[in-house]
């Protein structure tokens, strides 16, 4: 029973850990609970199995997190998730609109100046 509860806090741990990164924004309650699940597990294999199943849980819960992060980035997900619209418009800038204000003003008077 208690290797179960430890390895399920990893796999809850990492989930949210994931959840966190990928899917939520900011550094909130997913972000918290999976680092405390995380943390759990390695002081509850620790405590309850031993120093060399905490270490394991240890290496597991940084090996996993790893693996996970990196599979996910390497995976087609992120790719449907993106915005890739392609925008062809543009922006006249203010400053060029005044520009062509004030020349067309210098030439208004200037036509009446002549006159």
């Amino acid at each position: 029973m208690n290797v179960f509860l430890v390895v399920l806090l990893v796999l809850a741990g990492v989930a949210l850990l994931l959840m966190e990164m990928f899917f939520l924004p900011g550094f909130g309650i997913a972000g918290i609970s999976g680092f405390g699940c995380l943390a759990a597990a390695i002081v509850w294999a620790w405590m309850q199995l031993g120093h060399l199943a905490g270490i394991l849980t240890l290496l597991a819960c940084l090996v996993l997190s790893g693996l996970a992060i990196w599979g996910f980035l390497r995976s087609k997900t992120l790719d449907k998730m993106a915005l890739d619209s392609k925008i062809d418009s543009h922006v006249e800038l203010a400053n060029n609109k005044l520009k062509e204000k004030e020349e067309q003003n210098e030439q208004i008077v200037n036509d009446k100046m002549n006159k």
